[in-house]
């Protein structure tokens, strides 16, 4: 076995040394066009919203506050019923195709709000958009870690976070110039390109090498990873990991190898929801105008969304050299920070007026003007920066990372179930908070929801330092392989828990 090992790494490092990845950024590009739609169809509300309940709205498709709650929340909802879709669909016709059908409900929500002449027709088209959107969070993942090598895989795994915070700050830099209709109709362009690129890209090896097509999973690694490249030791890896697999039953989810990242990636993507992630970024537009910011609201969200497609482009260039768990660490610690400082903002009340009894009447008069007017300056840009900080430190850590980590370390054997079981989980839990945030903030202000999120960055914090492990330079079998053992990320071959699950 020591004879053995670093031969096997001179004949690894060799077949890497040949790899060209140019191939496999096309596909991820054309995977991740439906994250552009994801991103974009999540913050629609946003900028139109204002429209809906203006006075001078059409009074067909005037909104109130619970109308506005549920046009902003259904999106969750139609999610979640996307995610639940991605469980049968991911293995049942392969996670390229499951990405392709998500185009039809995008199209047929898009359709409907840009031509809606009554409020069911927003509800449901915003509902269609969600379903859409829940099945590229469960499928595009999956499919870029599975056609990604281990050196680029990290990288690459951000890129879905990318393309939806791009498409958020699209969504933004439109609705300052383009009508609430013409918005809609520009969200179904991307989800048609994606089709059409996704016809010319290869189907996932490991997807191909588990229904047995051994030539189809050789030429498709092939072309991902270019003609140069020495395929067999990379299938032989896979189909080892598929080999030592069963059918999953109930009994066996006992198991560590199969509970311990199922609940690791739900337990994810539940504290990100929980961070206040999408009512902060759905109601970002009334969130500001009710925290009194000097600047418009929409162009404050504009500028959050320039921040968040900065910060996730610095997150993806150091997925591979800080790690996942440090990035989370920072990520968590940002967020709290500027959650607890709108929390302390939104609870302040007014300083009391000084009493300058002694002065002239005009110029206390104009004394008191001109400190109110630096101080309201200054008090209405904290909730603008507090807002940007955090979308800075989610869009570090807590943003892709979970993403990323989802698709790494649940087991190949229930992927498609458990990333659409994860994705259920998540937007269940982001309508329910989407929906509740309208009637708390008119209840109690923004002081209690933002408590809340305080609390939870806490728990972030401490669940990243228990619970998750750092993947980075792992190949997939490598991690599968620390659960099934419970202790180690090396693959023994002759290892008696390796050849049995």
């Amino acid at each position: 076995m020591n004879e053995e090992a670093p031969l096997l790494r001179r004949r690894t490092a060799t077949s890497e040394s040949q790899i060209s990845n140019s191939r496999l950024y096309l596909a991820v590009f054309s995977a991740v066009l439906g994250n552009f739609s994801f991103g974009y169809s999540l913050v629609y509300s946003s900028p139109v919203l204002p429209k809906f309940k203006s006075p001078n709205a059409d009074p067909l498709l005037r909104m109130d506050t619970n109308q506005a709650a549920w046009f902003g929340s259904i999106y969750s909802l139609g999610a979640a019923t996307g995610g639940l879709g991605a469980m049968l669909l991911n293995d049942l016709i392969g996670r390229k195709m499951s990405i392709m059908m998500s185009a039809l409900p995008s199209a047929a929500g898009y359709t409907l709000m840009g031509g809606a002449v009554n409020l069911w027709m927003l509800h449901v088209g915003r509902f269609l958009t969600g379903v859409a959107g829940g099945m590229t969070a469960a499928s595009i993942p999956v499919y870029i870690s599975e056609i990604s090598h281990k050196k680029v895989r990290g990288a690459l795994g951000s890129c879905p976070q990318i393309t939806a915070v791009f498409g958020t700050l699209t969504l933004y830099a439109l609705g300052l110039v383009v009508p609430w209709r013409w918005l809609a109709v520009a969200g179904s362009v991307p989800a048609v390109v994606m089709v059409v690129l996704l016809v010319f890209m290869p189907s996932s090896p490991r997807r191909l090498l588990s229904l047995g097509q051994e030539q189809k999973a050789e030429k498709a690694l092939r072309w991902l990873r270019g003609s140069n490249y020495n395929t067999n030791i990379e299938l032989s890896a896979i189909k080892h990991s598929i080999n030592t697999q069963v059918k999953i039953t109930w009994s066996q989810l006992a198991m560590p190898i199969y509970y311990r990242p199922i609940l690791i990636s739900v337990g994810m993507r539940f504290l990100q929801q929980m961070t206040g992630i999408t009512p902060i970024l759905v109601y970002l537009e009334p969130i500001f105008a009710k925290s009194n910011v000097s600047l418009e609201p929409r162009y404050a969200a504009a500028i959050v969304g320039v921040v968040r497609l900065f910060s996730v482009a610095v997150a993806a260039s150091l997925m591979d050299r800080a790690g996942r768990k440090a990035l989370l660490y920072v990520s968590s610690m940002l967020m709290f920070l500027s959650s607890l400082t709108l929390t302390m903002i939104s609870h302040t009340t007014p300083c009391p007026a000084v009493n300058v009894t002694t002065l002239n009447h005009s110029l206390h008069a104009e004394l008191g003007s001109t400190l109110q007017a630096s101080q309201g300056t200054a008090v209405s840009l904290i909730p603008l920066i507090s807002t940007v900080v955090f979308i800075f430190g989610y869009a570090m850590g807590w943003g892709p990372i979970t993403w990323l980590l989802m698709s790494e370390v649940l087991p190949l054997v229930a992927r498609g179930v458990a990333s659409g079981l994860c994705v259920t989980v998540s937007w269940v839990t982001a309508f329910a908070l989407t929906h509740a945030f309208t009637h708390m903030v008119d209840i109690y202000g923004l002081y209690v929801p933002y408590l809340m999120f305080t609390v939870v960055c806490v728990f972030c914090l401490l669940f990243n330092a228990v619970c998750i492990p750092e993947t980075r330079k792992r190949s997939l079998e490598e991690i599968e392989n620390y659960f099934r053992t419970g202790r180690t990320f090396t693959i023994r071959q002759n290892h008696p828990s390796v050849l049995t699950s």
